[in-house]
């Protein structure tokens, strides 16, 4: 993974998503790419933004423009915008617990109230919650703090996205979830729990290609500043989330 380049084609891809044209002249648009490059910089090596190379510009204009871009929904519509060519023949869906660094804490209260992050022995954690295509690209995440219940955000995860069959772990065995999915007429493939007394009947040829879901938190974790959580809010935390997605759309 190149540390601070997308290359043309990903490039142009995304250039026409971004505020402003690329061929403006003067003004900020026209080092639209030189600015998402720096966010991915940060992103991937996990780095303060005070440490951001020189020549990605200032690190302070840098993060207000990162912020205006999260609180204009710029990185969620261009993640929206690449997820046009799913494939929905099935879903998956999964959660991954991340480290929320001691950093992350003490949000002002002005910000608003849950910020995602659980406390509990283990320290500071957030989870991600993910729902993947058939060819393990993220479809929707949704972040609760570490203690969530994984089952607590099936519903949410699987809304309004159509499918044929949903396959996920243990976790999500729940009559009320299964009911849902299967009312829509799609085949819930959860294997059951093994304290139930009457099993429900799974397709373990289907349930193999479960580990797309791992497969895209292992590539999501590849950016350092997703792996330990450093962001005080979860909208700015989100973005980078956004970002990371994008970038594993254009792959």
């Amino acid at each position: 993974m190149s540390r601070r380049m997308l290359n043309d084609r990903q490039w142009l891809q995304i250039a026409d998503l971004l505020p402003g044209k690329p061929t403006d002249k003067g003004g900020r648009a026209v080092d639209n790419r030189r600015f998402v490059e720096a966010v991915l910089f940060i992103a991937r090596t996990g780095c303060p933004w005070r440490d951001l190379p020189k020549e990605f510009g200032n690190w302070h204009s840098t993060y207000v423009r990162f912020a205006r871009w999260e609180s204009g929904g710029v990185w969620a519509r261009v993640a929206e915008a690449l997820r046009d060519e799913a494939d929905l023949e099935e879903l998956f869906i999964d959660a991954t617990i991340v480290r929320a660094h001691q950093h992350s804490a003490g949000a002002l209260k002005k910000n608003g109230g849950d910020q995602a992050i659980g406390r509990s022995r283990g320290g500071l954690t957030t989870k991600i919650h993910a729902c993947v295509d058939a060819l393990g690209n993220p479809l929707r995440l949704i972040l609760t703090g570490g203690q969530v219940a994984d089952v607590t955000q099936g519903a949410a995860l699987l809304a309004d996205i159509p499918t044929t069959a949903v396959s996920a772990d243990k976790g999500y065995d729940s009559d009320e979830l299964v009911e849902k999915i299967e009312s829509a007429e799609v085949l819930a493939n959860i294997p059951p729990r093994s304290n139930r007394k009457t099993k429900r009947k799974v397709d373990w040829h289907r349930y193999k290609e479960r580990h797309l879901v791992e497969c895209f938190f292992n590539r999501l974790k590849q950016f350092r500043r997703i792996a330990t959580r450093y962001d005080k809010l979860a909208c700015r935390f989100s973005a980078f989330l956004h970002l990371a997605c994008a970038y594993i759309w254009l792959l």
